[in-house]
């Protein structure tokens, strides 16, 4: 089903949703900007990691090793690890989108949380299509210049950290993380890895710890489901009883 299918009517009220989530979206942009700016990286620097990378949790983890005095390939770690989850969307997004050529290469770009939730949550193949395209455009618009104006307003600074921006990275995760610990096995698993983070700080290079405190939560939600035990089912109750 073509997207010209879509009712005029109905195309607008995505396309308004979709810039309303870029407006939203955008104002962490100019988080981003700034905080990449405090971390050491140059405004070019800050301006092509939006523009390629185009994942906020990857780049607010990425300017967050680098802050933390990281390397290179701990940095690069932290966001990988964090972008995988992009490649789940584009499996699921796959189905709807039926992109090809130049095309299916634009929309892996435009793969992110906010285009694949506009996508997902359309009754239909052509209006999930719109409310991709049109959220993916608006974020990627809106996000990037956000970066630019935060990273140019940070760039004039003599010394950012006196706003406090070089703490903003860790806050914006605490911020991220916060809508996830609605129950008390995602409190522990969150707790665990954030004192076993701690624990390592004086034993593996800057930007280490955030990795290690990934591989524990991953183990902890492998190994940590629970589990039908054989022989425990609930014995059916006998004849008579209400």
């Amino acid at each position: 089903m073509s997207t010209s299918t879509v009712p005029a009517a109905d195309r607008r009220a995505i396309v308004r949703d979709a810039v309303g989530i870029g407006v939203a979206t955008g104002t962490f942009g100019l988080s981003y900007g700034a905080i990449a700016v405090a971390a050491g990286l140059s405004l070019p620097q800050t301006v092509a990691l939006s523009l390629l990378m185009f994942t906020g949790a990857s780049q607010f983890a990425l300017v967050g090793v680098v802050g933390a005095g990281g390397g290179p390939l701990a940095s690069a770690a932290t966001a990988v690890l964090l972008g995988t989850r992009n490649a789940l969307y584009g499996l699921r997004l796959s189905s709807l989108l039926h992109t090809r050529g130049p095309r299916r290469l634009l929309a892996s770009q435009l793969v992110i949380d906010e285009s694949a939730a506009m996508a997902v949550a359309q009754p239909d193949a052509a209006r999930s299509r719109v409310g991709f395209w049109a959220t993916g455009v608006a974020v990627f618009v809106l996000w990037n210049l956000g970066t630019v104006i935060g990273a140019v307003g940070a760039d004039l600074l003599e010394d950012p950290a006196a706003f406090g921006l070089d703490v903003a990275g860790p806050a914006a995760f605490v911020a991220l993380l916060a809508p996830r610990l609605r129950d008390v096995p995602a409190w522990v698993v969150a707790v665990v890895a954030a004192l076993t983070a701690i624990a390592v700080v004086p034993f593996v290079p800057a930007g280490m710890p955030v990795l290690v405190a990934a591989a524990v939560a991953a183990v902890i939600a492998l190994f940590g489901r629970e589990r039908p035990v054989v022989g425990t089912a609930a014995e059916p109750p006998d004849e008579g009883e209400s």
